[in-house]
């Protein structure tokens, strides 16, 4: 099993020297020293947890809590600071924070702490696994999974993504640009052709279902139509 992904945002040298060494005996650890980079790092990567210091120079933990909230409701939060005001604490777990440890700290504690919090956001994470359901069809995205009562079929990962991207737009024109910027990150010509294949391998699935398909629109994308 891979380890969780940590992003660990800490400024003081020595402590993140010691911290990291200890972390990296159970998790993988980023490590960065101050709450711009952290954020930057946040948004560019896939991470498991987040454990950050509060005074740091560019952009304090707080700031930073605040930031993640935006972008990212269930992830775990744990401020290690010197901060040891009551007040502090509130406002850190206002924030969205799940805990906050008052430094000097135990690693011990530390990492039980940020084991409890993984395994219980692993089981939300469980939980959530969105459905579709649409004419008699049950989509699911995460296991690129779909079905009905005589068929399974499993997806391609861009077919999942394709698939995925039309039952949140439905009845609606999307552009190639936009699924080709959606899928690949680009609007390539020759990304067009592969998508050219997998909207014709959707639509096999589809073919035996009258209330669906999906429309070309000349010179401009396609269209999901379900009929009700």
């Amino acid at each position: 099993m891979s380890k969780k992904k940590v992003l660990y945002i800490e400024d003081e040298e020595t402590l993140a020297f010691l911290t990291v060494d200890n972390l990296e005996q159970h998790f993988e650890v980023v490590h960065c020293t101050n709450g711009k980079i952290g954020l930057n790092l946040f948004c560019k990567n896939q991470f498991d947890i987040v454990v950050t210091d509060i005074m740091m120079p560019e952009m304090d933990g707080f700031e930073l809590a605040t930031e993640i909230r935006k972008r990212n409701q269930e992830i775990p939060i744990i401020f290690l600071s010197a901060k040891t005001m009551k007040e502090d604490r509130i406002k850190g777990l206002k924030l969205g924070a799940d805990d906050y440890l008052v430094k000097p700290y135990s690693i011990e504690e530390l990492i039980l702490k940020m084991e409890v919090f993984l395994h219980r956001s692993q089981k939300n994470t469980e939980r959530k696994i969105k459905t579709y359901s649409f004419a008699d069809f049950i989509f699911e995205p995460e296991n690129y999974l779909i079905k009905n009562e005589t068929t399974k079929i499993t997806l391609t990962e861009r077919e999942a993504q394709l698939l995925k991207l039309f039952l949140d737009n439905p009845n609606t024109v999307l552009k190639r640009e936009k699924i080709l910027t959606e899928l690949w990150g680009s609007d390539d010509y020759f990304l067009g052709r592969s998508l050219d294949v997998f909207i014709s391998r959707l639509r096999k699935i589809i073919k035996e279902t009258p209330t669906l398909a999906i429309e070309n629109i000349p010179r401009v994308g396609f269209k999901w139509v379900s009929e009700s």
